[in-house]
């Protein structure tokens, strides 16, 4: 579907959403484009990091699962397909024991039971999920996905491992977050609107100048070259580690969809829920079969669009093939990896509690009622446990359950629960009387 130009592709009204099938001038659409990249880019390889997975594979195949997930949802849902966090307890454990192989099959699996999920949505409607999650619930899942985050926000802005703090990545993140900030605060339009691009440039500039910036591994490596791939092999055991995950999967895919609904104001994205959760599942698969990291559709870049009010899918395109392009170049995969963890962190502070406040106003623009038991405790538990674990997990025999996992499971089974004593129990007299 074509987009169509808003206004004059040039200029936005301050209190204007460009919406998904609209476009901006396309060196503006450029330029937005790479703000996603930068937005995704530390938690996309922060995975592959964190699970020894090849990192050019994964930006390869989150630029590609991107591209797919636009064309399944018609460009009508704008999103960015980067790494999963839900996947890091199975992964991890995979590659402990049998390997890459047997922690691709799982990837694989998880993300065509996602796929079927989806086209079970797609066939009976999403009733079913709104019943499942009403706006306390979907709210306190959306909320927790971004808090779940803030501790490894702070291990990016004290430089990848808070048992040693860097004092300079410190001060780095400082100068970032004050500069995104600053020019949020100063600048009106479209200068405005990309704050978080241009706070990492002044951030990126800041490290070049104190020195903290090594390109020895960029003058080393090759101009072009294609990314490492690996096959899965078929390892049942390491089922029961992966399937939980479709659960996280669900509620940050629905959370997503209905965030993107919500901040545009078009419930008829919601009715794409069903295509969405097909495109994560099928780009997940895709990924699993070459050798990267499970995608999810990012909060993160909900984050830049929520700051910018920029929603055009049009970016996105660019998003992905700049990922694409950067994934074929050895050479502009180590520049990026030049980037400081000071710089990423002073981002991922703002992004990542951006997140966590569209929750928030979920809660308010539907009234949620906290003086309801059912909403206070269900909510607080979740919030909680999704921000006291971060990216730890909890084993249960062969399944590991992380912060969202856990603090979905609290919200959903506490919720229900305590809505289906209130109904045994019948109205007391205070709620009578009201």
């Amino acid at each position: 579907m074509p987009w169509t130009t808003h206004g004059d592709g040039r200029t936005v009204a301050p209190d204007a959403i460009v919406r998904p099938t609209e476009r901006l001038s396309w060196p503006k659409t450029i330029g937005f484009g790479a703000q996603h990249v930068i937005a995704m880019f530390g938690a996309t390889f922060l995975v592959p990091i964190l699970t020894t997975f090849p990192p050019s594979t994964t930006l390869l195949f989150s630029g590609v699962g991107t591209l797919l997930f636009l064309l399944i949802t018609r460009n009508r849902v704008p999103s960015y397909l980067g790494s999963s966090f839900a996947f890091l307890g199975p992964v991890g454990a995979a590659m402990a024991g049998p390997g890459i192989g047997s922690a691709l099959f799982g990837i694989v699996a998880t993300g065509f039971l996602l796929a079927l999920v989806g086209l079970l949505v797609n066939a009976v409607g999403t009733g079913w999920i709104h019943v499942l999650m009403p706006p306390a619930v979907m709210g306190a899942i959306v909320a927790l996905i971004g808090f779940n985050l803030a501790q490894a926000a702070w291990s990016n802005v004290v430089g990848g491992n808070r048992a040693e703090v860097s004092y300079d990545s410190v001060l780095l993140a400082t100068v970032t977050v004050v500069a995104v900030c600053l020019i949020a605060a100063v600048f009106r339009g479209m200068v405005g609107r990309i704050a978080v691009l241009l706070g990492f440039v002044v951030g990126y500039v800041v490290a070049l100048a104190m020195g903290l910036v090594d390109f020895s591994k960029v003058e080393r490596a090759a101009w072009f070259g294609l990314p490492q791939f690996h096959a899965p092999s078929i390892d049942w055991a390491v089922l029961p580690m992966f399937l939980p995950v479709v659960f996280v999967l669900v509620a940050e895919n629905v959370g997503h969809v209905r965030s993107v609904a919500h901040l545009v104001e078009d419930d008829s994205i919601n009715e794409l829920t069903g295509r969405t959760l097909f495109a994560d599942g099928a780009a997940t698969v895709l990924a699993g079969l070459g050798g990267g990291s499970a995608t999810t559709t990012y909060g993160e870049n909900i984050g830049v669009m929520t700051a910018t009010r920029v929603f055009s899918t049009a970016a996105y395109w660019v998003a992905g093939i700049i990922a694409i392009l950067l994934s074929m170049s050895p050479k502009f995969g180590q520049i990026l990896y030049t980037i400081p963890w000071g710089v990423i962190g002073g981002v991922t502070l703002a992004l990542y509690g951006i997140i966590g406040l569209i929750g928030v106003r979920m809660w308010i623009d539907n009234k949620v009622d906290f003086g309801q038991q059912k909403n206070l405790y269900p909510v607080a538990v979740a919030l909680i446990v999704a921000m006291g674990m971060g990216t730890d997990v909890l084993v249960f025999g062969d399944v590991a359950l992380g912060g969202i996992a856990l603090g979905t499971a609290a919200a959903l089974v506490l919720f229900h629960g305590m809505s289906a004593l209130e109904k045994v129990r019948g109205p007391g007299r205070d709620e009578a009387a009201a």
